[in-house]
């Protein structure tokens, strides 16, 4: 069977976010109240797609600000594990999007526990194997050690002698010889702004990509 399409993506004007998408997700922005809910209601579905309107665009913007946020901590979060199989790292999101950030750990590495302290409510989510979301008004370090203390020395990541810095090292030391240097696209990938980012303010990202041409030959 044909899957069903959007009406909306048939005619070419199914670009924004649907009603659905929006209903379930605006309430993860910062600014989020019951009226602008009320709005996505009232709004047809092609006007907010298009930013058709100026509260279209307000909405659209909320949500490319919750998605933009989950994205980076994604991609730039430094993250450490244990001998025990505790992954845990430090972010700083404004948005409610820490439960997506935990998910996408949880599915790159099922077997283990992923703990994130966010510095903006100064809490520090779990998720556990089974995929259960559990939150701790205790720092990063004393919920890392409550959950070890239970938990068995896991041979395979005791062998794991390497800090996620060294990782990024290696990688960008590859990545920046003279046939691959490219320091317009690496500007592009990783903004100023990313540089704010817990893992980020004292990266290596920052050091390589700001190298002079002649110190890559």
């Amino acid at each position: 069977m044909t899957k069903k399409r959007d009406p909306l993506e048939v005619i070419g004007c199914a670009k924004g976010y649907s009603h659905e998408e929006l209903i379930k997700n605006i309430h993860r922005h910062s600014r989020y109240s019951p009226e602008i809910e009320r709005q996505i209601i009232t709004i047809p579905e092609a006007i907010l797609r298009n930013s058709g309107t100026q509260m279209a665009k307000k909405i659209n913007k909320m949500m490319r600000e919750v998605f933009t946020e989950a994205y980076r901590a994604k991609q730039f979060t430094r993250t450490e594990i244990n001998n025990r199989g505790v992954l845990f790292g430090i972010v700083s999101l404004k948005h409610n999007v820490l439960d997506l950030v935990l998910v996408y750990f949880h599915e790159r590495w099922p077997q283990c526990v992923i703990c994130l302290y966010n510095e903006q409510t100064r809490e520090t989510w779990i998720i556990d194997e089974k995929g259960a979301i559990r939150q701790f008004h205790q720092p990063l370090k004393k919920v890392v050690e409550n959950i070890s203390r239970d938990r068995r020395i896991v041979p395979y990541f005791e062998d794991i002698q390497f800090s996620g810095e060294e990782i990024f090292e290696t990688l960008y030391k590859s990545q920046f010889i003279a046939e691959r240097e490219n320091k317009q696209y690496f500007k592009k990938m990783i903004p100023d702004c990313c540089f704010e980012l817990p893992g980020m303010k004292n990266g290596v990202e920052k050091r390589f990509r700001n190298k002079k041409i002649n110190e890559f030959l």
